[in-house]
């Protein structure tokens, strides 16, 4: 039967958005390659759907989340284990030898996996029976040594830490990226004055590039934060029924099948086990909210100061990005609003991993299950925000002369602080204070300039300031402060 325009083109899709993602971590510690189909595309949510999943998602991280990539980690760990124990002959040889060949995700049945995972409740049990039977057809009997001393906890909780692992590793990626971009903006805006602003107003000036040093300084604080974490997330779980490991107690080799185990699969190993006790995962969670919060923050900025009033800074152009469908003079700050969703999305989502941590005895019976839900989504939009982030700092359009004349906005009023703090050396701060603040009432009222109204004032006449002086205190120019010398010490620190 020939097939319609829509169903060619629907076929087109597909064919496209099936590939192939290989993710490989390199270094001393982390060392991994997983091989990952693209998910399906009947899914429903939007960080799999073909119409959101670019925003709200990434290939990279969309991947490492995948039904095939986690089991390939539930695999990796089988066949790690069994490499291990026959090593040390725990098992045979031979029974190793066959589990590590079996252990391929291309001879995994997907749909049967599935259709098991919702009969038994959990999908490493049907992995297992899979293994068995292929490794059982190698010799019969040959099977009965997989999984040998390990429960399902052992497997889904280090699966996990794999996947965060490779999260972790797109996300310091970005951290470094727009660390960079950050750097850049910086440099080229160190003495760009803007008005600083407080409660939406006009506080005292300030430089563009003190503003992006902050943000600099923040995710440097990032960098650290990951660093430190790390440790203490990358840690393999291994513990067998109750976490004793007694299963392999007759063996004398517990504890050294446990520290291989950690090696072969570049982990650290705990000194106790640590299946109820989820502070590594909410550790985590709560580092992607912090992360997102700061991208939030950046964002907020730019839709305030991208406002048709303020017009200081523009998002990177694209033909018709941010465009209404009616106004055709909108150009609406897209990336912003999308860093905004996905951020609070974050948010709120990570505390759901505290409630996790209230776990009873030694295997839960639910906040376990919390984890599956929602640390997909949260590693998927914590990337997408990091790389959308980036794509904004990029491409960011800066205005240096609408920054200028907004300075001048309040008729002198941004720099009443300089002019107040000029005259509490003579008469006082809070008489200063109050006779600044009537003029700037009146400046504002009149609509003239403030240094008119000071040259006018004979209280500041009596003070004995010259006109020369009170103009460079009206000077917004003039009243930087450190903006410029603490931009460079963030980029020298």
């Amino acid at each position: 039967m020939a097939c319609t325009l829509v169903e060619k083109r629907s076929l087109q899709i597909r064919i496209s958005l099936v590939s192939w993602y290989v993710h490989t971590w390199v270094g001393e510690d982390y060392q991994h390659t997983v091989h990952v189909l693209m998910p399906p595309l009947n899914m429903s949510t939007v960080t799999d759907s073909i119409i959101f999943g670019g925003i709200f998602s990434t290939e990279a991280s969309s991947s490492i989340w995948s039904d095939r990539s986690r089991t390939a980690y539930y695999l990796l760990f089988e066949s790690s284990l069994a490499t291990v124990q026959g090593h040390l002959g725990i098992i045979p040889d031979k029974a190793a030898q066959a589990i590590k060949e079996k252990c391929n995700i291309n001879r995994i049945d997907m749909e049967e996996l599935g259709r098991e995972t919702k009969q038994i409740g959990y999908p490493v049990l049907p992995v297992v029976r899979q293994i068995v039977r292929m490794v059982n057809a190698v010799e019969p009997g040959l099977g009965e040594w997989v999984h040998w001393g390990a429960t399902t906890q052992d497997v889904t909780d280090t699966a996990t830490v794999l996947q965060l692992r490779d999260t972790c590793k797109l996300v310091s990626k970005s951290l470094d990226n727009i660390s960079a971009v950050l750097r850049v903006l910086c440099k080229a805006h160190a003495s760009t004055p803007m008005a600083g602003r407080s409660n939406l107003q006009h506080a005292v000036p300030i430089t563009f590039g003190f503003k992006m040093a902050r943000l600099l300084s923040t995710f440097k604080r990032h960098q650290s934060r990951l660093a430190e974490i790390l440790p203490r997330l990358l840690v393999v779980e291994f513990g067998g029924a109750a976490g004793t490991l007694s299963a392999l107690s007759d063996t004398g080799l517990e504890l050294q099948v446990q520290e291989e185990l950690a090696k072969e699969l570049n982990l650290g190993f705990p000194e106790i086990a640590w299946h109820t006790e989820r502070d590594r995962i909410a550790e985590i969670g709560a580092f992607f909210a912090l992360v997102t919060g700061t991208c939030a923050k950046l964002a907020m900025d730019v839709k305030l100061l991208m406002q048709t009033e303020v017009g200081e800074v523009s998002e990177p152009y694209s033909a018709h990005r941010g465009s209404s469908s009616t106004m055709p003079q909108k150009r609406n700050p897209i990336s912003s609003v999308y860093i905004t969703a996905m951020a609070s999305t974050v948010r709120q989502l990570s505390a759901s991993l505290f409630d996790a941590m209230v776990e009873d005895h030694e295997r839960s019976t639910g906040p376990w299950e919390i984890e599956w839900i929602v640390l997909p989504q949260i590693a998927t939009l914590t990337h997408s925000t990091l790389i959308t982030t980036q794509e904004l700092l990029e491409g960011l359009e800066v205005h240096p002369e609408v920054m200028a004349k907004n300075l001048h906005l309040t008729k002198g009023g941004i720099v009443s602080e300089a002019v107040m703090m000029r005259l509490a050396n003579t008469i006082g701060r809070q008489v200063a204070h109050d006779l600044v603040y009537d003029l700037c009432r009146a400046a504002f009222l009149e609509d003239r300039p403030l240094i008119d109204l000071l040259n006018e004032s004979e209280e500041i006449q009596k003070s004995g300031i010259e006109i020369a002086e009170l103009e460079r205190l009206c000077d917004p120019k003039n009243y930087l402060g450190l903006s410029e010398k603490m931009v460079y010490r963030v980029l020298e620190g």
